[in-house]
């Protein structure tokens, strides 16, 4: 029996989804399309007659942007936001900023889909030398998380960002919804991808096939122990979604550039 409700959001599209790119801890803004995916999420979601008692970010600008989006359109701004870095997106290393179709183009589909689905493969660390390297490791948000500067991630399989992530899940998010609070978990594609294998116990080969588009609400129904009692439900218009799904999907399929 159901005893809870969390919803999981992927962030609207940012520009470097539009463009292709890996974002990861790149802090970009939410493009124009994302900001109205965020809003008609907001309005979904009210509904769905959802009133929010607490919502959870990243600290990257396009999660917390979301958030606030999603909640002005549900009447809801009030509600408080935390934000830690353990719910930021995946790190891909010194992958950031590539375009995944030239990648594809250049190293084959099969790779780059290793390196975005795959579980426990890291892609190459990020060095000094990357164009990017300054702008994340400089950044002051940075100086006021948990655990310091040095130690931050270089990159990350979504091994590694689960083994980040549910720490801060059973210190602080879990013990919110089994207060009965209902949460809205506001972040990235691979921090909500990791979080279903954990809650759902997806098989390492499974998570692969795991797609999430952006600006799309999950509504999980949970027992009193945390564990779903029925599959996951992408809410909104089915067909819609799907085709979101598929165009996630085709992002690491080869296409010569133009």
């Amino acid at each position: 029996m159901s005893k809870y409700r969390l919803v999981l959001l992927r962030h609207g599209e940012g520009a470097w989804n539009k463009e292709n790119r890996f974002c990861s801890w790149v802090d970009q803004k939410l493009s124009e399309d994302g900001m109205k995916e965020a809003q008609d999420c907001g309005r979904l979601l009210k509904e769905q007659g959802y009133k929010f008692d607490l919502v959870f970010t990243s600290i990257l600008s396009r999660s917390i942007q979301t958030a606030w989006l999603v909640l002005e359109a549900m009447g809801q701004e009030w509600v408080p936001i935390v934000k830690s870095w353990r719910l930021n997106e995946r790190h891909y290393g010194a992958l950031i900023g590539l375009n995944r179709a030239e990648m594809a183009l250049q190293h084959g589909e099969e790779k780059v889909k290793l390196w975005r689905r795959s579980y426990d493969i890291t892609p190459p660390l990020i060095d000094e030398s990357h164009p990017y390297y300054l702008e994340i490791y400089n950044d002051r948000r940075y100086t006021a998380c948990d655990m310091l500067k040095e130690n931050l991630p270089r990159a990350e399989s979504l091994k590694e960002v689960l083994d980040r992530l549910l720490p801060y899940w059973n210190s602080t998010v879990a013990p919110e919804i089994q207060k009965g609070k209902t949460v809205l978990i506001s972040a990235h594609g691979n921090s909500c991808r990791a979080l279903l294998k954990h809650l759902e116990g997806v098989s390492d080969e499974d998570i692969a096939n795991v797609t999430l588009p952006t600006g799309i609400p999950v509504q999980l129904e949970l027992d009193e122990n945390l564990k779903p009692v029925k599959p996951r439900q992408l809410l909104g218009d089915q067909a819609k979604i799907q085709a979101a799904i598929r165009k996630v999907e085709d992002q690491g399929k080869a296409k010569q550039a133009t």
